[in-house]
């Protein structure tokens, strides 16, 4: 994070905006634009932070099916939200908290609550104003601290849900000075069966753009490669912008390669001089470059990594993809994540293991798979095979020993089936009561003690540690006596919660009732992630020469 050395800038000049929309299509990469940004002009010495905006009417994403939706990413104040929070947290090195993700349902609940309390004193509550000024008001609450924000409107441009969002940017851009705003427009730039770059799909976007009272001030065009310069300055003469305005965000081998790929574009610079920045800005050569280090570091080799879930789509496990990565940045060798469908390891996965470096079993709801996740579990104990549990798998860790060791045939977690003889896993007590689904979990960072000698000690070099939770259920304390003789540990607790299992001689077998994915950064990966990964180069034979120079 900047400090007063590192820059000029008068925070009296106020908050300076961006934002983010996005045509033509949705998953665009919108979010990995906009970070890759915010990552630039942190490292040009100025403090950033992010809002993201998603106009579904839920309150939260905590009810959302990854399937459809992507993983439910945790914030350390327990907020439940989109995936892309954590793509912010992660390329900015920073923790956001719920009030940096703004939603329809929670601003319309707002609002109505107001209403009913009698604050709008009789008026008529309308859309505009009290809607956009909610909205507004939420931004700029976001900001205040930071010197600049960045503010990502999710969904494509036209979308009917998002109207009152982007009739709240017409207003604050009209209420801020101009050179405090600045408007980025990311579009799809195809290829035709010729290979001719497609302009029509970016014209049309912008025209819907524009007819809202928006003016982009930049437009990235996500395409397969680099935009040409008849490209450019075709979109720049149909679209009422400069040619330096239009930058290229083509298809790259890694995300975190984005912010090193803009940069080239000079998009950054350019973001600097239209807000008035570039006289405050570290000079080129003094900018952070630890960014490009970590990720272009050369790699001496490659693990496998079968991750044992229930969702096919890589989003649904988006962060733990990217903490396995992390790891791999750290002990300098390529992790590949491959999917092994939980609901059908009897059947057809059960060789996928066989060739696999280490087995991941992550958190989840439901029935449907938890019994491949258990199969998983066992062929990862039985054969020595580094194993890492997270929230669902370290239950289901324990549901594994407590069949197949301590012989409690049926034993289940309650959650599964409410009926097995042994709930070595049932429901927290203070849910005994909770009727609601959304927002009633154990939520947000919480802190663990960690027992001193244990791999976790080793692994965190701490006697506690503090991470995020997301679940209803726990180690029954009724079976706490029956493992306490047992190779399997719990090395860290949380008062009479069970938080964090190890199994003594094994390579490496630990499971966590927390979500240590959700804090990892590329340049501060998770402790267990790098311990799991690193027992994994062991098994494997495989390692990073320490000779090797970094690709800079």
């Amino acid at each position: 994070m900047p400090t007063e050395s590192d820059t000029h800038y008068d925070p009296s000049l106020g908050n300076k905006f961006i934002f983010v929309t996005g045509g033509v299509m949705s998953g665009l990469g919108k979010g990995i634009t906009a970070a890759s940004t915010g990552r630039l002009l942190e490292n040009a010495g100025f403090d950033v932070t992010a809002v993201k905006v998603d106009p579904y009417l839920n309150v939260d994403a905590g009810t959302m099916n990854p399937f459809q939706h992507g993983e439910v990413y945790v914030l350390k104040d327990g907020g439940e939200v989109d995936l892309d929070l954590g793509n912010y947290e992660r390329f900015l090195g920073i923790d956001m908290t719920s009030d940096h993700n703004i939603t329809t349902g929670k601003t319309y609940q707002h609002v109505i609550e107001k209403e009913r309390a009698g604050d709008y004193l009789g008026k008529t509550v309308q859309i505009i104003p009290h809607i956009t000024d909610d909205i507004k008001r939420r931004i700029r609450e976001a900001a205040e601290g930071h010197d600049v924000c960045i503010v990502e409107v999710g969904g494509t441009v036209g979308d009917i849900e998002g109207m009152p969002y982007l009739e709240a940017l017409r207003q604050f851009a009209h209420e801020e000075p101009e050179e405090n705003v600045l408007f980025v427009h990311v579009t799809l730039v195809p290829y035709s069966k010729n290979g001719e770059q497609k302009t029509k799909p970016t014209q049309h976007s912008v025209k819907e753009v524009r007819s809202i009272g928006l003016q982009p001030d930049v437009i990235v065009g996500r395409s397969d490669e680099k935009l040409a310069p008849e490209t450019k300055e075709k979109i720049a003469l149909f679209c009422d912008i400069p040619t330096e305005a239009v930058f290229s965000n083509p298809d790259v081998e890694d995300v975190y390669h984005v912010p090193l790929v803009v940069e080239e574009e000079g998009l950054d610079q350019y973001v600097l001089e239209r807000l008035g920045l570039a006289e405050d800005a570290l000079p080129q050569g003094q900018r952070a470059s630890e960014w490009r280090e970590i990720v272009t570091c050369e790699k001496t080799g490659t693990v496998e990594i079968a991750l044992v879930g229930k969702y096919d789509l890589e989003d649904a496990y988006m962060s733990i993809h990217e903490s396995l990565k992390h790891a791999g940045f750290e002990l300098g060798v390529d992790v590949e994540t491959r999917w092994v469908d939980a609901d059908e390891m009897a059947d057809r996965h059960v060789e996928r293991l066989r060739e696999a470096d280490g087995i991941v079993v992550p958190g989840g709801f439901g029935m449907r798979g938890t019994e491949g996740k258990i199969r998983a579990i066992e062929y990862a104990r039985e054969n020595d095979v580094p194993f890492l549990g997270l929230c669902l798998g370290f239950q289901m860790a324990v549901v594994e020993y407590a069949r197949n060791v301590l012989g409690y045939e049926g034993a289940h977690s309650a959650e599964m089936e409410e009926d097995t003889p042994h709930p070595v896993i049932d429901i927290l007590p203070e849910q005994y009561e909770v009727e609601n689904m959304g927002g009633t979990m154990r939520l947000g960072e919480h802190t663990t003690v960690i027992e001193p000698e244990t791999l976790a000690y080793e692994l965190y070099g701490d006697t506690s540690c503090t991470e995020r939770h997301r679940h209803r259920y726990e180690v029954n304390p009724e079976y706490f006596e029956d493992f306490a003789d047992e190779p399997f540990v719990f090395s860290g607790t949380a008062g009479n919660r069970m938080e964090i299992l190890e199994l003594e001689g094994h390579p490496f077998f630990l499971g966590t009732q927390f979500h240590p994915e959700y804090s990892s950064r590329p340049d501060d990966p998770s402790p267990p992630f790098v311990g799991f990964v690193e027992a994994v180069l062991e098994r494997t034979g495989a390692g990073r020469d320490a000779d090797t120079e970094v690709t800079v």
